[in-house]
């Protein structure tokens, strides 16, 4: 990915919290010529066995995923096929209106992680669903109720069949975080102010964003 210098991430925890944030990743890989790439969104958590401090670029960050078994993806993926996972976060269009200033363009204000890493297939039913059980805590916590899945892991063991689950290691990773720093403060001031008034949840995390980085 491309990241011109104004955009890079102020520091490492910005890329963790983007990428749990907004977990539902696109899975990008390689395919035979004639199929060209694969790609796929698909839910991703670090593993939670994982108690190591994220180095800059997060390598060496292990995650963990799944995908629906009968995807061509799937069979196409191979233990050690290097793929990139794309995590995409709060994002706006930026009208020139809101600048108050003449020449102006638009942009779009956008945040993103590219990771990238090798896929270590799961082929273990009890490993698979293991993942299937850590990715329904990890979210709960996060964006649920607390579910309780005690009384449908007899389910989820009918299911899982049909789940293929996957490690990741991070090689690398480079975050994204476009938000106007090019533009004078009381320019960007009013571009948080727009969106900060447009009663949508996706402007408003854009726009909290955007302060944080003042």
């Amino acid at each position: 990915m491309f990241v011109p210098s104004d955009y890079r991430e102020p520091d490492v925890s910005w890329m963790v919290d983007l990428m749990r944030g907004f977990p539902l990743a696109l899975m990008v890989s390689n395919g035979a010529p004639a199929d060209g790439p694969f790609a796929t969104h698909l839910p991703v958590i670090t593993d939670p066995g994982w108690d190591g401090r994220p180095a800059a670029d997060l390598a060496g960050m292990p995650l963990l995923g799944h995908m629906n078994r009968a995807n061509p993806h799937w069979t196409a993926l191979r233990t050690g096929t290097a793929v990139v996972l794309t995590f995409t976060g709060p994002h706006a269009y930026v009208s020139p209106t809101v600048y108050g200033i003449s020449p102006a363009a638009p942009t779009w204000d956008f945040t993103s992680v590219h990771v990238h890493g090798v896929v270590e297939k799961i082929e273990s039913t009890e490993e698979t669903l293991e993942v299937v059980k850590a990715t329904v805590r990890a979210f709960e916590k996060e964006f649920g109720d607390s579910w309780d899945m005690t009384e449908s892991v007899d389910y989820f063991r009918k299911i899982v069949p049909g789940v293929g689950a996957f490690r990741m290691r991070v090689s690398k990773a480079e975050g994204m975080f476009k938000l106007s720093q090019e533009q004078r403060p009381e320019v960007r001031e009013r571009v948080v102010r727009s969106f900060a008034g447009r009663g949508c949840t996706r402007h408003a995390q854009t726009a909290e964003l955007m302060s944080r980085l003042s």
